[in-house]
């Protein structure tokens, strides 16, 4: 297999990345209002549009410093410091980012109801599609691993055996949709407790795959991504050490949330 993958269309070749980026975007969305009509949406349809905007603006502010943050040497070296940040993003930073942005937009407006339900499974099926173009960049975009021996390596277009850290992720999403889906057939989930879980999840494995990842490390032994999901794992550590905040309160039952 040669990295870069390319599309070709008669006598044009098109980067398979840029469509999956593309592509990622779109289906998400599509998911997601197929998912709005068919269960529903207790949130106002304006308000639902706020969130939207706050989650976006989020997403790419969050992205693009953190992913500037990712290598302070590099950023130092720039010429262009604002465009440094502008060419560089990275999905936790969009997560951490848009997530803010929500949560500041629903106190503008003054929606007090959960709102990430609608959007963890589009989510995911966005980045499983994102992460399908990342490995078809191969070394040639910063989303590959650190040399291994491991019989999972790959040779990623640089003639050496490497972490095809892409793919690692497409498989842990799949299998986080699958216990998603699994708890919410399982045992009576909270509002907002689908995407909590997401978040939980996904952070946890993103701070443990940067250790296979080539980064920058701070003094502190981690790198920016480790550090901002250990901050985003802070801010749901409630629902980390006691789980069952994640569940409906039932009076009388055994399912109180402590």
């Amino acid at each position: 297999m040669e990295f870069p993958v390319y599309l070709h269309l008669g006598t044009q070749k098109i980067l398979l990345h840029m469509v999956t980026e593309i592509a990622s975007f779109f289906i998400a969305f599509r998911f997601y209002r197929y998912l709005k009509r068919k269960r529903g949406d207790t949130i106002s349809g304006m308000n639902r549009l706020y969130i939207l905007l706050g989650a976006t603006l989020g997403a790419l502010l969050g992205s693009r410093l953190l992913g500037g943050l990712e290598d302070p040497v590099a950023l130092a070296a720039s010429a262009s410091p604002l465009q440094y940040f502008y060419l560089n993003k990275t999905v936790v930073g969009g997560f951490l980012g848009g997530l803010a942005g929500v949560e500041i937009m629903k106190k503008i407006i003054g929606e007090k109801q959960r709102s990430g339900d609608l959007y963890t499974y589009p989510i995911i099926l966005g980045l499983i599609i994102g992460r399908i173009g990342c490995f078809s960049m191969g070394v040639h975009e910063e989303t590959y691993g650190l040399p291994t021996n491991f019989f999972t390596g790959m040779n990623l277009g640089d003639d050496v055996l490497r972490h095809p850290v892409a793919l690692y992720e497409i498989g842990f999403l799949l299998l986080l949709a699958l216990l998603i889906r699994y708890l919410e057939r399982l045992v009576p989930l909270d509002s907002g407790a689908r995407f909590k879980i997401f978040m939980i999840g996904y952070l946890l494995f993103r701070f443990v795959l940067d250790f296979i990842k080539p980064h920058y490390t701070w003094p502190v032994g981690l790198s920016s991504i480790q550090i901002a999901c250990l901050l985003g794992l802070l801010y749901y550590f409630r629902y980390i050490i006691q789980p069952k905040r994640l569940l409906i309160s039932h009076a009388g039952s055994s399912l109180h949330i402590l």
